[in-house]
């Protein structure tokens, strides 16, 4: 579990920060000692059900801010499990029952808590956002994807169609909140802390309050056509997994189990290749270049796991996974239920020996100093895997940008011969690198902050 700040609000009234970093959210547990409510959690509720038996208290509410783009939710399934109050917004067309709650709506919690929904359509059309009371004090808001540390969450999740209007509504609920909420009231977003649900760049905050954000968030400080021009200019590509997490949360869902899959052998490892489906190395990029199951992807468990393997996949495809431990694999498990791949073929650990009698695969890595090297020597393509806006804030003078999220399906516009794949750090180049080795192309591995690029010599346009 990954529990992060607590807050105390009052001294009767705490709340935790459970965070999940692969995902860029928060969730929430706020308590009273005795009852607690919890606010967006994720899938994997054990986490939840472990930090209230820690804490020694009774979850008697759980809430949503909205119907999630980004993750599988856990409401349903926490609320099922502890008996508890199950809210969620009354003009949701769900397919479940819950508490209807709109906007003005006050809902005791315990004698000393409360919360007040306060619509804040904008990220959806139904939104909501709710103020905790402690005492009959505002002392902090569940802002789930409206007003963000610095930000608000994106407003064009729900299509094309309708993203004029969302942008505007955001505008006007995060002026609604600092309007309606006292200055030292904490700021409690779900989104924004690397999620792609955020419009904008949070800076790394980690925390905030309403008066924080009413002198430095730009929805506050800007004119609203000139922050909507900002805000919709600045909006990039989402992954591709998001389509399936609103009908899913729409449709309840159920409770995971996370009993370890069945093991993979030798055989069932090659027959999978064989058949097309994917087979994930989730170890680290240095040890999967080193010597790897030729055919194999590596999505390592260290970095943004869930969100590139559920951008990539095509959805439903049947998925093994390879891990050094059953801790390596457990994790993944819990990262991919957490977006609704709930089935796995089956999984293996150990190492490349134990996954295949072939002869290893492998490619080499190198730093940018390297590439510079190259280049006055022979032609090399540079394969820059970075995002469209990333690669347009900078990069390497003739290099070729093919996003990570469009590799597949552009595999056929790489020119022949040697490419050198590089993103901002090393983690999204590894990706595309196995890639473009399971196609049998000759690939170099750029491990290395692209921050270095220019000072080892190469020209950056």
């Amino acid at each position: 579990m990954s529990t992060t700040d607590v807050i105390r609000a009052t001294d009767e009234v705490r709340i935790l920060v459970l965070e999940t970093p692969s995902l860029g959210d928060r969730s929430y547990l706020a308590h009273d000692s005795e009852v607690a409510l919890v606010v967006d959690p994720q899938r994997d509720i054990d986490r939840v059900l472990r930090l209230a038996e820690d804490e020694g208290v009774r979850i008697t509410h759980v809430l949503e801010t909205h119907i999630h783009n980004d993750y599988v939710t856990g409401g349903l399934a926490l609320a099922e499990a502890t008996g508890a109050a199950y809210l969620v917004n009354g003009e949701d067309a769900v397919s479940f029952e819950r508490v209807p709650v709109r906007d003005g709506e006050v809902v005791e919690v315990s004698p000393t808590m409360s919360i007040r929904v306060i619509a804040t359509p904008g990220h959806t059309f139904t939104h909501l956002s709710y103020a905790l009371l402690a005492d009959r004090q505002e002392v902090g808001v569940f802002t789930g994807g409206s007003m963000l540390f610095g930000s608000t969450g994106r407003p064009d999740l729900l299509g094309p169609d309708h993203t004029e209007a969302l942008v505007h509504h955001q505008y006007a609920s995060t002026h609604r909140l600092a309007h309606e909420l006292p200055a030292d009231v904490h700021v409690l977003p779900t989104h924004g802390f690397g999620s792609f649900c955020s419009a904008g760049s949070s800076e790394g905050a980690t925390a905030s309050t309403i008066g924080r954000e009413r002198r430095e968030n730009p929805a506050l400080t800007q004119e609203e056509d000139r922050w909507v021009e900002q805000t919709l200019a600045g909006l990039d590509a989402f992954p591709a997994y998001y389509a399936h997490m609103g009908p899913a949360n729409a449709a309840g869902p159920d409770a995971v189990e996370l009993d370890p899959p069945a093991r993979a052998d030798k055989d069932a490892i090659a027959r999978s290749l064989r058949d097309g489906e994917w087979v994930v190395d989730l170890r680290n990029r240095t040890a999967f270049a080193a010597g790897h199951v030729v055919g194999t992807l590596n999505i390592g468990i260290d970095g943004q796991f869930s969100t590139y393997l559920g951008w990539l996949i095509p959805w439903g495809t049947p998925l093994t996974l390879l891990g050094e431990t059953p801790e390596q694999v457990a994790e993944a498990q819990r990262e991919l239920v957490r977006i609704g791949i709930d089935e796995l073929e089956g999984a293996a650990t150990g190492g490349p020996a134990d996954w295949t009698d072939a002869e290893p695969g492998s490619f080499p890595r190198a730093q940018f100093a390297d590439l510079a090297q190259v280049r006055h020597h022979r032609p090399v393509t540079v394969l820059d895997v970075r995002r469209a806006p990333e690669h347009a804030d900078g990069h390497i003078e003739g290099a070729v940008n093919v996003p990570i999220h469009e590799i597949l399906g552009r595999l056929g516009e790489l020119p022949d011969g040697e490419i050198w794949v590089h993103c901002a750090g090393g983690y999204r180049a590894s990706v595309v690198a196995s890639v473009l080795a399971a196609s049998g192309r000759q690939v170099v591995a750029v491990d290395d902050s692209f921050e270095r690029a220019g000072g080892a010599g190469l020209p950056i346009v």
